[in-house]
């Protein structure tokens, strides 16, 4: 029997009584602690799991962990406790980064980059789980180093992939020339990975266009269903055995001086992975690219393919204030006690050659009382609420924002703030989450807007609709 510190925490109870009203409801975290990068999400014996880069003991990046909440549906959350912890005089003694976790033989294997000392170069580093992923043994163990690769001046987040039936591994880098690149790898034995060479780079004249940086950081590979009939496939085929289908690579695009504001956010390529003939090594042949998400406030994603579908999760760090929203110092993050919420688990899909994102359908469970039906003009929200926005034939549109534009503010007496502006086509939808200080809109047939806002005493939600456009708007709430 476990004992009481090993006892999971209910997500909606310890949100329920935060003190903060910034502090979200319906996006599991801590009730302290920074958090950032999503790990380990997976589905093993009948649970979704999700790890997160974690700071227990103060909101600022420091010391990292890895985090874990855990949930059977997608919408009620567990808390457990810290999975992994730098080892004192270990390869993670400087913090336990980003990294998988994967099911190998039948035993949960988390695979993470371990950093020895400020500075220094990642590893590969293996720790084994229990069965419930709650329990896990940190023995130290390297299964790949920094290659002895002049071009290679870092490296980070290790990911794997499979493909006809053999295991793979990437990790992202940066090369001495400045571009971004991938590294391969092959994984027969998780304890023993064998470095294969510099897989793609940034000089690539689609990724050059789609996804540049000086260090692809957390990169995904995984196949997504494809509707458009892409390579020769469609609908379900993406799911085949074998190299068929349309394979989706994502990256956070780190530049120099970053310090969380990654200015480039996330992109990804769309294309196809067969496997070399002569050498038997996969080859990922990109054909287009694009954002995966048009906020400012979205990083370090991980996507993770399951049996019918594909899903990530991302992060959203607290911010100094963009794009006219306010933010929130490190002064008033330190007086919080947290930072950093993980956005809601969406679907990926390609349609027509692009990337689409959705909310996961199991989001759907937290809609609770209908608030405003057909509503049009300018329309109140709660501070936890779900807008569905329609955009009727006679909607006006137009490049400008004002009366053709749905804007998302902030509203108070004698302030303003425009957390979120977008047009709307004749027919398109969106959808909008507010969740304390944490907005997702998505827009039907593309990718989402992350943002972060904090409303101010005072201040309420407003949705401005452009003359055509109507809303259904719901209070968020647990499903009983």
């Amino acid at each position: 029997m476990p004992s009481p510190d090993l006892a999971a925490v209910r997500f909606d109870d310890v949100a329920a009584h935060h003190p903060d009203p910034a502090f979200p409801r319906f996006h599991p975290r801590p009730a302290q602690g920074w958090i950032n990068d999503p790990n380990g999400v997976s589905f093993i014996n009948g649970r979704y799991h999700v790890f997160f880069q974690y700071n227990p003991d103060s909101a600022r990046h420091h010391r990292i962990a890895w985090g874990h909440v855990s949930s059977a549906d997608l919408v009620r959350w567990e808390e457990h406790p810290v999975a992994l912890r730098p080892q004192s005089g270990g390869p993670d003694e400087y913090g336990c980064w980003t990294g998988v976790v994967t099911d190998d033989g039948g035993v949960p294997t988390a695979a993470y980059s371990g950093v020895r000392s400020d500075g220094g170069h990642s590893q590969v580093v293996i720790a084994r789980g229990s069965a419930d992923l709650v329990y896990w043994e940190q023995t130290g163990h390297v299964a790949a180093t920094m290659p002895a690769d002049g071009q290679v001046t870092a490296v980070r987040d290790p990911f794997i992939f499979r493909l006809n039936g053999k295991r793979y591994a990437m990790q992202g880098a940066g090369l001495a020339n400045g571009h971004a690149a991938l590294l391969l790898y092959t994984v027969e034995d998780m304890s023993d990975w064998k470095y294969q060479g510099i897989w793609l780079t940034s000089e690539n004249p689609v990724a050059s266009e789609f996804t540049p940086a000086e260090i692809w950081e957390c990169p995904q590979l995984v196949r997504v269903p494809d509707s458009s009939g892409a390579g020769g496939d469609s609908g379900d085929s993406a799911w085949d055995s074998g190299d068929s289908g349309t394979w989706l690579m994502m990256f956070s695009l780190w530049l120099s001086g970053d310090a969380h504001e990654h200015a480039n956010g996330v992109g990804h390529l769309i294309g196809s992975l067969t496997e070399d003939p002569a050498t038997g090594l996969p080859v990922f042949t990109p054909r287009g690219g694009g954002k995966s998400d048009h906020g400012r406030d979205f990083y370090a994603p991980q996507v993770v393919a399951l049996e019918d579908r594909a899903l990530l999760l991302g992060w959203a760090n607290e911010g100094p204030g963009r794009d006219g929203r306010r933010g929130r110092s490190q002064d008033d993050v330190d007086a919080a006690g947290w930072a950093g919420v993980l956005t809601f688990p969406r679907e990926l899909s390609v349609v027509d050659g692009a990337l689409v994102v959705s909310p996961a359908p199991e989001i759907d469970a937290y809609r609770g009382t209908l608030v405003a039906s057909q509503a049009a003009g300018s329309v109140q929200l709660p501070a936890f609420a779900e807008a569905l926005v329609t955009a009727g034939p006679g909607v006006r549109t137009g490049a400008g924002g004002g009366d053709t534009a749905v804007e998302l503010l902030l509203v108070g007496d004698g302030t303003r703030q425009t957390v979120f502006s977008g047009t709307v086509e004749p027919g398109e939808e969106l959808r909008v989450f507010v969740d304390a200080s944490l907005v997702e809109v998505y827009r039907a047939g593309s990718v989402a807007t992350t943002l972060r806002a904090y409303p101010a005493d005072g201040e309420e939600w407003q949705l401005r609709l452009p003359a055509g456009a109507t809303a259904e708007v719901w209070e968020l709430g647990q499903p009983s």
